[in-house]
């Protein structure tokens, strides 16, 4: 299993409210191999966290790179990053339960 954490920070003169549209966009998806999708706003408990992150596992890597190179994926990522003041992105192997 491949996990995807995805790190935003958001622009201090963000659109917040096509900032949430787009996260909703994003909480909607249904790739195949997608095993789950979390998505969540900082509650804001330590000073200079970012704005908010993803989690997402998925099947294998097909599944990783189907959801990486979905179309509705790029576009909403493309409006994200209008929004952003930076990303940060990982992948890694989950260990086999």
């Amino acid at each position: 299993m491949i996990r995807n954490v995805v790190l935003i920070e958001l622009k201090p003169d963000a659109d917040l409210a096509a900032v949430a549209e787009i996260q909703e966009g994003l909480r909607r998806m249904d790739c195949p191999g997608t095993v789950s999708y979390t998505l969540g706003d900082d509650l804001g408990l330590r000073d200079g966290n970012w704005s908010f992150g993803i989690v997402a596992d998925f099947e294998d890597e097909r599944a990783y790179r189907g959801y990486d190179q979905d179309a509705e994926h790029n576009r909403l990522r493309g409006l994200l990053a209008t929004q952003s003041e930076r990303v940060a992105r990982v992948q890694f192997q989950l260990p086999a339960s």
